[in-house]
């Protein structure tokens, strides 16, 4: 007869990553104090995991060509690490491209309420706000 046993591994969360602590890159992607606190605001919300950062994404799309995408994620290996607000940020280098300079804020106002985006190697974007050009 044959006995197999059985183990099992407890997974750890990842470790956290490395903010980028090049002064070059100080500034290079960052939160409002604002936006921070809104970030927080969901992060507790909806219980996310403190191992998770927020990614800040560039994609096709949109009226004007790209758009933003914010959500929680794991860091990936070769992904740009930001500490802004004392909030984790992080890029894919594709991304990063296209958001070197970016201060993200949260506004409120008639229209609604949303992230924005106040980036500097934009041409132009589209009416709804939600996309961009370059």
């Amino acid at each position: 007869m044959s006995t197999e046993t059985m183990t099992t591994e407890a997974t750890e969360p990842k470790a956290a990553p490395e903010p980028i602590d090049d002064p070059a890159m100080a500034g290079a992607l960052s939160l409002t104090e604002t936006a921070a606190d809104k970030v927080r605001e969901i992060r507790e919300a909806e219980t996310i995991e403190p191992h998770y950062a927020l990614r800040v994404k560039v994609m096709g799309g949109g009226c004007s060509g790209f758009q933003y995408d914010l959500y929680f994620d794991e860091h990936a290996e070769g992904d740009y690490v930001f500490d802004s607000q004392g909030v984790t940020l992080v890029s894919d280098q594709m991304s990063f491209m296209y958001l070197m300079g970016t201060s993200i804020d949260y506004v409120e106002g008639l229209q609604g309420a949303g992230f924005k985006f106040n980036n500097p190697n934009t041409t132009g974007s589209c009416g709804c706000g939600s996309s961009f050009s370059v």
